[in-house]
């Protein structure tokens, strides 16, 4: 295992679990001070049982003082945070979501509020310490249905939120270069954790993945989107901003 993130202080969210999860131990081998965010007490409970040396905070990344609240016990407890990786969101198809003429307003606006208020809310407080500090990188999870239309994944407040995520953090990339302060993208296809399991037992997606995914025709694995992740908070990426990077086995290349 590399140092690549030796003594940098990292957040996690959705660290509970799935992708999250496997980022907070890779960044921690990898050297880095994690403080693993998650709204599910438990599952950070046994994170930690896992990994004594990382932190946690049981925090709903949609509300924004127990954001400000936690990103500040952050910063107090190292003096600086040197990345974020904004993992935390899901599905909305049970609060409404679904195909435009058919998903109800409810299931829209929770969407976009699982996915994308949660990013902004995240890189509104953590930018006041990195402006500060005049160095941060920000890496924040988009997915291959914000850059691109099927019909088999009819989602589309998901999908808007997705998208959403990739505007914004394009345009914070933009905006604040001049500090130092780097923010990039990575776009997963379809990825073996708890959010897939409806897609892992349908016979139709399965049949779906070689045409998919056509590096394996098999679903990814957390760890591939953890390793891009560690890559781009990393000083091996200090001249990569704006970036995003698929992590699809070959999904949007076609």
């Amino acid at each position: 295992m590399s140092e690549r993130l030796q003594d940098k202080v990292i957040i996690v969210t959705g660290a509970g679990s799935g992708i999250g999860r496997a980022a907070a131990e890779l960044f921690a081998a990898e050297g880095a001070h994690v403080a693993a965010f998650d709204i599910n007490g438990e599952a950070l409970d046994a994170l930690h049982a896992d990994n004594k040396t990382i932190t946690t905070h049981i925090v709903d990344v949609t509300q924004p003082d127990p954001v400000r609240d936690s990103i500040i016990a952050v910063h107090r407890a190292h003096g600086r945070i040197d990345g974020v990786f904004n993992v935390a969101g899901g599905s909305g198809r049970r609060a409404g979501d679904g195909p435009a003429h058919d998903a109800t307003l409810e299931g829209w606006n929770y969407t976009l509020n699982l996915n994308l208020t949660s990013i902004f809310l995240m890189c509104k407080y953590v930018l006041e310490p990195m402006l500060a500090q005049s160095s941060g990188a920000i890496v924040n999870v988009a997915s291959v249905l914000g850059m691109t239309g099927n019909a088999d994944f009819a989602t589309h407040a998901y999908a808007a939120s997705k998208g959403g995520v990739i505007s914004f953090s394009r345009a914070l990339a933009v905006y604040y270069a001049p500090h130092s302060i780097r923010v990039n993208v990575i776009a997963p296809g379809l990825i073996a954790t708890a959010m897939s399991a409806r897609a892992q037992q349908d016979e139709h997606t399965l049949a779906q993945l070689p045409r998919l995914q056509p590096l394996t025709g098999t679903l990814g694995q957390p760890d591939d989107c953890a390793a891009a992740a560690a890559y781009l908070l990393s000083d091996e990426a200090k001249f990569v901003t704006g970036v995003v990077l698929p992590i699809d086995g070959g999904w949007t290349a076609q």
